[in-house]
């Protein structure tokens, strides 16, 4: 795969304005885009099925956990919008069932290990008696049993989930930050070319792209990094 092809701008933005505004101004440079929570409920859901039916890769960040049944519809019907990429949290009976779904739709399921914005502090004050490192990679082999098309973690994690899973399963980072961009809210993160390196396949990028003066600019010298690595 290309730069282009690995690189997934976040449209983490409160308004379709704002969001059809960046499309605009990244134009051809940016084929994959991430739509969350912030865009879904403003509108962004459909406007994620008109991107991905002028060609955009659309990944749908939705973290879908709930019962089985419940969270086989949700993904019949997002299988259905076009999406290229969906996520849930990898608990094992949610992803079963999420694959049973999606069989013959094309739709890349992600599971979600441990969010980026989470430490081990963070995952002991939620009731986990693991570190993020050893949550990860459980849940990461318990995604590989379910035949999942991939995980989201963080890019610390990177080299060693890798191992877990094999080399075909799709492995998306977030929390990705430029040398020198502020990480904000993220507690692990890298710059792309040494996420990378540690073997992600996707890369999500938001603010120091979305936020930046210029976000064509910030979005080719990253996706440069990125061709530097490949």
């Amino acid at each position: 795969m290309t730069a282009r092809e690995r690189l997934i701008v976040g449209l983490d933005v409160p308004t379709l304005r704002e969001a059809e505004t960046i499309v605009d101004k990244l134009s051809d440079d940016i084929l994959f885009y991430k739509i969350g929570y912030q865009l879904a409920f403003a509108g962004g859901l459909e406007f994620a099925r008109d991107l991905a039916a002028s060609g955009k890769k659309i990944f749908l960040d939705m973290k879908l956990l709930d019962i089985d049944n419940t969270v086989a519809s949700g993904v019949e019907n997002i299988a259905k919008m076009g999406m290229s990429m969906l996520t849930l949290h990898a608990y094992p009976k949610a992803m079963r069932a999420a694959v049973e779904a999606a069989k013959g739709s094309g739709l890349c399921l992600l599971g979600v290990t441990v969010l980026t914005s989470m430490d081990e502090g963070d995952l002991i004050e939620a009731g986990y008696e693991y570190d993020p490192h050893t949550l990860v990679l459980r849940r990461a082999e318990q995604a590989r049993a379910a035949g999942m098309g991939g995980i989201v973690c963080s890019a610390e994690e990177a080299r060693a989930v890798r191992k877990v899973i094999g080399p075909d399963m799709a492995l998306v980072t977030p929390g990705i930050r430029p040398a020198g961009a502020d990480r904000g809210d993220q507690k692990r993160v890298m710059t792309p070319a040494d996420a990378l390196k540690a073997g992600s396949s996707h890369l999500v990028v938001a603010r120091p792209i979305v936020k930046a003066p210029d976000p064509k600019e910030a979005a080719r010298a990253i996706l440069a990094e990125m061709a530097e690595v490949l």
